[in-house]
C-alpha cells in the first residue's frame, strides 16, 4: 500500500471518529467563523455542517454570550494554552435541548467547555477547537441532591405540621435579638401566646381536629405579621413571635389583629366547625432581663396574667 493511501485511509479513519464521538466538536478561526463541525453538533442543532461552514458562531447562535466567549478565546490564543468551563459556572455555550433519557425532567443540556488552541505552520495560534461534553446526568443528579440538601435543612429548622420554625431555631433567633439589642439598643418586643381551652377541643373533637385549628393559627399568625417578623411554634399549642424595632403598644396592635381574626373566624375541620381563641402575653425588651430566657419569662408571665384575666385577650408585661 503505497504512503499516500496510508495517510488518505488515516485521515478517512480519524473524520469517522470525529463524526461519531459523543462530543462536539468546532472549529472557529480567530474572527469567529465556523471550520469544523462535527455530527454532535449536528445532531443537536439541527445545523448540517456545510450549512454553517464559514458563519459567524454568534450569527447563528445569539443566545451565545459574546463578549465571554470572546474573552476566553481571546486568553487561549494569547497564551496558547487550554481553557475550561463547567457547567456550574455557565450551565451551557449552546441552548440544547436535552434529550437524555435518564435527565428527561432538564429542559436543556449542561454542557462543560474544553477551547484549545490550533497553531498553523508559523506556530502561531491561528484557530481554536470547541469541545461541548455534555454532562446533564451529572449536573442533574447533583443539582437533585443538593434541592434534597436544601428540603432536609429546612425540614430540621421547621415545624412539621404548621410551617412555622420549630422550637430550637426559634429560640436561637430570640438569643440573637436579645443581643441585638444589647448592642443597638433599638425597641424589640417578645409575644407568647396560645389556643384558649386546647384541650377541650381536643376531648370532643379529636386530634385530628386540634391539629387542624393549630395549623389555622399558624397561617392567621403569618398573614398578619410583617416581612421582618419571625414566629415559631413553641410547643403543643403555644406559639412565639419576634417583634424587632417594635416598642410594646405596636406589639399590641399586631397581636390584637391576630386575636381578632381568631375569635371571629370558623375552622372547618373534618369533624364539625371549631370556634376558639388566643391569649397573648407581650414583653418589650429593655436593660432588666440579663439572658434571653429571662426575656422569654416574662412575655410567658403576660401570656398567664391574660389567661388569668379571662382568655381572649392580649396582655403587655409590666417589668
Amino acid at each position: 500500500m503505497a504512503f499516500n493511501e496510508v495517510e488518505a485511509n488515516s485521515f478517512h479513519w480519524l473524520v469517522d471518529m470525529l463524526e461519531s464521538v459523543e462530543v462536539g466538536l468546532v472549529v472557529l478561526d480567530l474572527d469567529f467563523r465556523v471550520q469544523a463541525w462535527n455530527g454532535f453538533m449536528e445532531n443537536h442543532s439541527g445545523i448540517t455542517a456545510s450549512k454553517i461552514r464559514d458563519k459567524v458562531i454568534f450569527d447563528v447562535f445569539p443566545d451565545i454570550p459574546q463578549a465571554w466567549l470572546a474573552r476566553k478565546v481571546d486568553a487561549v490564543a494569547l497564551l496558547n494554552t487550554r481553557g475550561f468551563t463547567s457547567w456550574e459556572q455557565r450551565p451551557y455555550l449552546f441552548k440544547f435541548r436535552n434529550t437524555r433519557p435518564i435527565t428527561g425532567t432538564e429542559e436543556f443540556m449542561f454542557q462543560n467547555l474544553t477551547i484549545s488552541p490550533l497553531s498553523g505552520p508559523s506556530g502561531q495560534v491561528e484557530k481554536v477547537c470547541l469541545m461541548v461534553y455534555d454532562v446533564t446526568d451529572i449536573a442533574s443528579s447533583k443539582r437533585a441532591l443538593e434541592r434534597a440538601n436544601e428540603q432536609l435543612a429546612k425540614l430540621s429548622m421547621t415545624d412539621r405540621l404548621t410551617g412555622l420554625l420549630n422550637r430550637g431555631t426559634w429560640e436561637n433567633l430570640v438569643d440573637a435579638e436579645y443581643e441585638r439589642f444589647r448592642r443597638y439598643g433599638q425597641a424589640t418586643s417578645l409575644v407568647m401566646f396560645d389556643i384558649d381551652h386546647f384541650k377541650k377541643v381536643n376531648d370532643r373533637y379529636g386530634h385530628l381536629a386540634g391539629d387542624e385549628v393549630i395549623k389555622h393559627t399558624a397561617e392567621v399568625t403569618k398573614g398578619n405579621l410583617r416581612q421582618s417578623d419571625t414566629s415559631g411554634r413553641y410547643g403543643g399549642e403555644e406559639f412565639g413571635i419576634i417583634l424587632p424595632e417594635t416598642d410594646a403598644e405596636g406589639a399590641r396592635t399586631i397581636c390584637e389583629r391576630i386575636r381578632e381574626s381568631i375569635a371571629q373566624s370558623v375552622v372547618e375541620t373534618s369533624v364539625a366547625p371549631v370556634q376558639y381563641t388566643i391569649s397573648m402575653g407581650i414583653a418589650q425588651l429593655s436593660d432588666g432581663p440579663e439572658n434571653y430566657m429571662q426575656w422569654m419569662q416574662l412575655a410567658d408571665e403576660a401570656l398567664y396574667a391574660a389567661k388569668e384575666g379571662g382568655r381572649n385577650r392580649v396582655m403587655i408585661s409590666e417589668k
